[in-house]
């Protein structure tokens, strides 16, 4: 079999000489027989050369049998080419979500087992398994079965994949992120010219004309939806002008909203440092995009009213705010007006000068007591003074020596005296005395020791 380009660069499938039947696989199965000189070749690929190569029918034969030993594998895909042609038929399945194709072969009456007949636009499974044809040197891929996809079975696994994500946690609250109040710049990933991307623009500028947008128009069905959606995912979250980002589509059928069920895709708006918003389809419609997105808005309209506030509704409140506090403010004076008055009517301020002729009358009692006090104390400690000075002066050894007394000191070197004579042996007879009187002093010198009353002295004694 082999395949001719078509418009759009799907292959379109024509027959060959050789295609499988009943009668041509056994004769390749003859030609596959080894025969006896491929003893003396080399036994693998890497040990051929040029003057020892292999025969290209033993190539054929080893890749016949390595390509015959991979297991059929059931793969998912959506057709966009089928022809029948006598008892077989050719199809063309191309990836949902990426730009590859790969034409396959299959026999009319695993088409005919179908229910449904399959169209073009068919998204199916079909278990493939993989042949090599000896005599053209080609690959075939042979389609074993086919079952068409259900809707029921693309609910079932849409469920099931939005189970296993939200065990992981990707839906829960705490990862979800607040939209600002006021987004300075809002990015919007919608279809080319889409009436979703209208609605958010009109009814965005509507509420807040001042609303800035960063529109990143993509597919937004079909199988380069989720590449480019994400490319614009990623552009507008590394915009640090950005503030929030609105992923917007129409209503349309299950098929037409899978790209928004995407796994990838899923799993990078949970990833995003910027808040983003899902308004997918309708009310009805429940991607899995709208789990995992911060804010789910029911339809694009819906999604412009909720990211941005509404002007007039701004502006009423900020008149009822401006009320409020002209009144708070009014209120504030007239109480503040009324204390005022109430503190202005007390007699302290009624007649502020009766308390300062009050407190100088006090001042000047005080001033008053104060003087007689320090005059008396003055009066008392004079007295004191007085008497005191007379009792020194009595106690003075002055007026002792005024009374007629005399200190007796025994004369020194220099005619002063220096210690006072307190005892006569002090004074024995020829000690030179100092005798100090009231007024000057004299000189003396000891005639020693007097005796009592009615004895004779002792320098008398002496005498005798």
């Amino acid at each position: 079999m082999s395949y001719d380009a078509v418009p759009g660069g799907a292959p379109r499938a024509l027959p060959i000489s050789g295609f499988p039947n009943p009668g041509s696989e056994d004769e390749e199965s003859r030609q596959g027989e080894p025969t006896k000189a491929e003893s003396t070749l080399p036994a693998t690929a890497s040990e051929t050369s040029p003057d020892n190569p292999w025969p290209l029918q033993l190539l054929s034969r080893k890749l016949k049998t390595h390509i015959e030993r991979a297991p059929a594998a059931w793969i998912e895909g959506q057709v966009i080419e089928l022809n029948r042609r006598g008892g077989s038929a050719f199809v063309t399945l191309r990836d949902t979500d990426a730009e590859i194709s790969l034409p396959a072969s299959l026999w009319s009456n695993v088409l005919d087992r179908q229910k449904m007949p399959l169209e073009r636009g068919s998204r199916v499974v079909a278990l493939v398994k993989p042949e090599f044809w000896l005599k053209t040197g080609r690959l075939n891929m042979s389609i074993k079965d086919i079952r068409p996809v259900g809707l029921g079975d693309l609910l079932a696994r849409i469920e099931r994949l939005r189970q296993a994500l939200g065990a992981e946690g990707l839906f829960s609250d705490s990862r979800k992120k607040r939209l600002p109040l006021l987004p300075h710049r809002i990015g919007l990933i919608t279809g080319r010219d889409s009436d979703a991307k209208k609605d958010v623009l009109r009814n965005a500028a509507l509420r807040w004309p001042a609303v800035e947008f960063a529109v990143r128009e993509v597919a937004v069905q079909g199988v380069t939806a989720v590449g480019q959606i994400l490319a614009a995912l990623k552009e507008l979250d590394a915009d640090p002008h950005v503030d929030v980002i609105v992923i917007a589509r129409g209503g349309g059928a299950l098929e037409d909203l899978l790209p928004f069920s995407n796994e990838e895709l899923v799993r990078a708006v949970s990833a995003a440092a910027t808040p983003v918003v899902s308004a997918i389809g309708h009310e009805a419609d429940h991607p899995i995009l709208d789990d995992v997105a911060d804010l789910r808005a029911s339809t694009p309209t819906d999604a412009a009213k909720r990211i941005v506030p509404d002007v007039a509704e701004e502006l009423a409140r900020v008149r009822q705010a401006r009320e409020q506090l002209r009144r708070g403010v009014g209120r504030l004076v007239d109480r503040e007006t009324d204390r005022l008055h109430a503190l202005r009517s007390r007699p302290v301020l009624a007649s502020p000068e009766g308390m300062v002729t009050a407190r100088e009358d006090d001042v000047e009692r005080l001033r008053k007591h104060a003087h007689t006090a320090v005059s008396s104390a003055v009066i008392r400690a004079l007295d004191q003074v007085h008497h005191l000075r007379a009792q020194v002066r009595a106690l003075s050894p002055q007026k002792t020596l005024d009374r007629g007394y005399a200190v007796v000191q025994l004369a020194g070197a220099d005619g002063v005296g220096h210690d006072v004579v307190r005892n006569p042996d002090q004074a024995p007879d020829g000690t030179e005395l100092t005798l100090r009187l009231a007024e000057g002093r004299l000189g003396a010198v000891s005639s020693g020791t007097l005796a009592p009353a009615g004895q004779p002295s002792q320098h008398k004694q002496n005498e005798d």
